[in-house]
């Protein structure tokens, strides 16, 4: 009992009583998608589906403005899934990290509440793709049951062909319109980079799989040593390995417009939970710096950022690439957007401390 729902019991106690410090005592054990059986897979789904299935939550407070986040409103398809999409509105400031490890964790936490999901978050090990990502068997199954699908094709909108998410009928998303999940995979994604002078020409020719190679990770996790923005930074950069992936997969990962969005559809990373490997895109996220944090001592309570965007132009972005001032504290609360009791940064500092009791394995 206390491996499968001890995030819901310690989520359910924060709700009630705002504690956060509860006891990990069998720390639940995250696992990669291609070592869960068939049957945990087909779990998994199904209670990602069930999400979709559900009503619009009226709580949902969106942090950030409309006029920022570009997402169109709530209308009478959205669903509790979609609130989730909704939420995802935190890049290039000192939260990242912190904010997507608790984004992952509630939502597992509504899974098991709202969908009576018995397992525990399955991560996406890309690194293990990195030689040939098109042709990894993460996107060979086709089953309806426990397959993710494959690519899409662009004389059809890019839709995802087969699998248990090419029904619209049983995973319908709304945002930025109501679509059909799309995915397509993309090599260079960073051709063309439309902001000028955060890449030279040579880094917008890189090859996205080039950027998690074991090589690369092993440079990530053990290297910065007690250096978190430089961590952040070459992790979350705009040609880092974080944006490569959700990038190369295009469609929906990668925050591209549907075919049939409105004109005025502006895309970006917002609305890219819209895909379900974006769970396990960020669980692999939380992994390498659960790796990183774990390799040297001085890196396990390491943190620094700001609570402002620092991309307007190149220059400013080099001086506070995770966030310019007011600068976040350990004790800062994280946004919630009213679907969930706030957190503390320091609550998720560690995986098996404050609200969270979770390994990798």
């Amino acid at each position: 009992m206390v491996h499968s729902s001890f995030l819901s019991v310690s989520l359910s106690l924060l709700s009630l009583f705002g504690l956060v410090n509860a006891i990990c005592v069998k720390p639940a054990v995250r696992k990669e998608w291609r070592a869960l059986t068939a049957a945990e897979r087909a779990d998994w789904i199904d209670a990602v589906k069930c999400l979709a299935s559900l009503p619009h939550d009226e709580r949902l407070t969106p942090t950030v403005n409309r006029s920022i986040s570009n997402i169109v409103p709530m209308n009478a398809s959205s669903s509790y899934y979609d609130d989730f999409v909704y939420m995802h509105m935190i890049h290039f400031t000192g939260l990242f990290l912190p904010w997507h490890r608790w984004y992952v964790a509630v939502y597992e936490s509504a899974l098991k509440e709202r969908c009576g999901f018995k397992g525990v978050s399955p991560y996406w090990n890309w690194v293990e793709d990195s030689k040939d990502v098109f042709n990894s068997p993460m996107f060979k199954d086709s089953s309806p049951r426990s397959g993710l699908g494959g690519w899409g094709n662009p004389a059809n909108d890019i839709r995802v062909p087969d699998g248990a998410f090419s029904n619209a009928s049983s995973f319908r998303l709304t945002y930025p319109s109501p679509h059909t999940l799309r995915r397509n995979w993309t090599a260079q994604p960073f051709l063309n980079f439309p902001l000028p002078g955060f890449m030279t020409e040579a880094e917008e020719q890189v090859q996205a799989n080039a950027t998690f190679t074991p090589a690369e990770r092993d440079k990530l996790v053990h290297g910065f040593v007690g250096d978190y923005v430089g961590f952040q930074k070459y992790f979350e950069g705009f040609n880092g390995s974080h944006g490569a992936v959700h990038l190369m997969m295009g469609g929906d990962l990668g925050g591209k417009c549907p075919g049939d969005a409105p004109s005025d559809c502006v895309g970006g990373p917002t609305f890219s939970a819209n895909e379900p490997l974006f769970w396990m895109h960020h669980a692999m996220v939380d992994k390498m710096w659960y790796d990183w944090q774990n390799a040297h001592p001085v890196n396990k309570k390491a943190f620094f950022g700001g609570s402002v965007q620092a991309i307007q132009n190149a220059t400013y972005y080099q001086e506070y690439p995770n966030g310019a001032p007011p600068f976040f504290s350990l004790n800062s609360t994280m946004p919630s957007d009213g679907l969930f009791p706030q957190a503390r940064i320091q609550d998720v500092m560690s995986t098996t401390e404050g609200m969270l009791c979770y390994v990798y394995q």
